[in-house]
Order: C-alpha cells, then sequence, then structure tokens
C-alpha cells in the first residue's frame, strides 16, 4: 500500500487495481481478424485456451440451382470476441492471424483512443438473439434515438428487451443496443411484444 496517496481522508488506488485484490479484471474485447478468417481465429483461440465469442447465426440458403444447405453466416464480418485481462489481450495481439483490437472512437479522447470493451450483458443478449432468432439479425451500425423499451411476451425470443423502431414499410424492428458496434436488429410482430414499465 506503499502506492497509495492520503490526502484529507481520500485514498487514491493505484491504477489497474479491479475488484479483487490481486485478480486481473476480464472484459470482452472487440479482435479485428481478415476477412474470412473469423471461424479460423476463433477456433485457434479457444485451442490456446482463450474465451472467445464469434457472432454467427444458423442460416438456411437456397442455391440457383434450387438446393437448399445450412450454413453459419458470420454476424460480424472481422470481429472475433475476447474475454480476457489486459495481460493476456497483450499476449493475444502478438498473435499472427489478430490483426489488433477495436478502439472506442466515441470516446472523446483526441490522441490515444482507449481499447473498446463490451459490457457482459449484451454479450448474452447478442448470444440469445443470434442463438433463438428464425429470421436473419443484421447490425446497423446507426444508432437510433431512445424509444419505447420493449419486451418479447412469446415466441423463440421471448424475454428479451430491447427498442422497437418501425420501418419505412411499415414492418417492426427489434433493436437491442450494442455499445460501439451499434445495434442487432430483427424483424418482429408487434403483437408479439409487451411495453416495458420505466
Amino acid at each position: 500500500m506503499s502506492a497509495d496517496v492520503v490526502t484529507k481522508g481520500v485514498t487514491t488506488v493505484p491504477s489497474g487495481v479491479g475488484g479483487a485484490v490481486g485478480v486481473e479484471r476480464r472484459c470482452w474485447f472487440v479482435a479485428i481478424v481478415k476477412n474470412n478468417t473469423e471461424k479460423m481465429a476463433h477456433e485457434r483461440l479457444a485451442k490456446a485456451g482463450y474465451e472467445s465469442y464469434l457472432a454467427t447465426q444458423t442460416l438456411y440458403r437456397v442455391w440457383k440451382n434450387g438446393r437448399r444447405a445450412k450454413i453459419e453466416h458470420v454476424v460480424l464480418p472481422t470481429l472475433v470476441f475476447v474475454r480476457c485481462s489486459e495481460r493476456e489481450r497483450m499476449q493475444i495481439v502478438a498473435l499472427p492471424y489478430i490483426n489488433r483490437f477495436m478502439t472506442n472512437k466515441a470516446s472523446g479522447y483526441s490522441t490515444a483512443k482507449p481499447l473498446a470493451v463490451i459490457p457482459d450483458k449484451q454479450i448474452e443478449t447478442l448470444r440469445f438473439m443470434l442463438g433463438q432468432s428464425d429470421v436473419p439479425v443484421t447490425i446497423s451500425e446507426r444508432s437510433f434515438q431512445k424509444g419505447d423499451r420493449v419486451r418479447v411476451a412469446r415466441g423463440k425470443l421471448c424475454g428479451l428487451e430491447g427498442e422497437v423502431v418501425t420501418t419505412d414499410d411499415g414492418h417492426s424492428e427489434l433493436i437491442v443496443r450494442i455499445d460501439i458496434l451499434g445495434c442487432a436488429k430483427v424483424m418482429i410482430e408487434a403483437v408479439d411484444i409487451e411495453l416495458v414499465d420505466k
């Protein structure tokens, strides 16, 4: 505790110290990889013992010849989420299949931008949305104005909370914010949602 400074009853703690003493804080960082190497990077990270998540959705694709195939569609091209400590992140960025880590351009800093960190709850919500939705989920970089908070009342996405935006053609889309990346959107019927009390 020699690094602590006590001034007028206020104690400052050295930077880098998280919740528990001696335990490094693990966060979801966004690794940027080369195009079409997301699955390989995700598998190699997992094999190396790192917790990683690749945002994919199982879809059925119909080819021109009429053949149907079940595919794993990468929803966020060139991005792999990695849950690690800062020390582990420094090791990961040196791997040949990792280009760099995403920075938070909206942080307000003009010089060195802090790394983009995605909250655990948003990763869980994205996993749930991609795993349970029967229709393709798209990611929009556009941030929407705050609207009514809603919860899906029935169907496979039951319990999912987000905002509803009505599109120009009259369809409803459920929007789930993912800080830094934008919003995940899925088409939903208005009868399947209910208003959430504030």
